[in-house]
């Protein structure tokens, strides 16, 4: 992994989402030998492939551009083009779901753009509403 993911659960990452509206934790963990970022929204725990930063920020700098987050529940769909359908589809990196928690696989778009944020691999628009993304120059 080429990004340095180095927070535990004692110091995890305290992030927002894009319009600032929610406050959640984001730390790195171990589970079935897979390195995955776990994702505190109050009592919701979720879990993504950590994988997700280095291929989501290798997917924006080829987009080139601005791509809508789009985020959404598993059982919703994504609008098509945005983070959230990208982190769900079978032409990414890992043919499918970033998300690992069966049921709570979506927000993709919602809490793992704010990391990429902290890192400094991204510019994230903090609208109100339909916020954007793209990889820093």
């Amino acid at each position: 992994m080429a990004t340095s993911l180095d927070r535990t659960k004692e110091n995890p990452w305290k992030l927002k989402t894009p319009p600032g509206t929610s406050e959640f934790t984001m730390h790195v963990d171990e589970k079935d030998g897979k390195t995955i970022l776990v994702c505190t929204v109050g009592s919701t725990v979720l879990h993504y492939d950590a994988r997700c930063v280095d291929d989501l920020h290798a997917m924006l700098k080829k987009a080139g551009d601005w791509v809508d987050l789009g985020g959404a529940d598993e059982q919703k769909p994504a609008k098509d083009g945005t983070v959230e359908a990208w982190g769900r589809s079978s032409d990414n990196p890992v043919g499918g779901w970033y998300g690992l928690k069966k049921g709570l696989r979506g927000r993709f778009g919602v809490y793992v753009p704010p990391l990429l944020e902290a890192l400094g691999l991204c510019e994230l628009e903090h609208n109100a509403k339909n916020n954007r993304m793209r990889a820093k120059k």
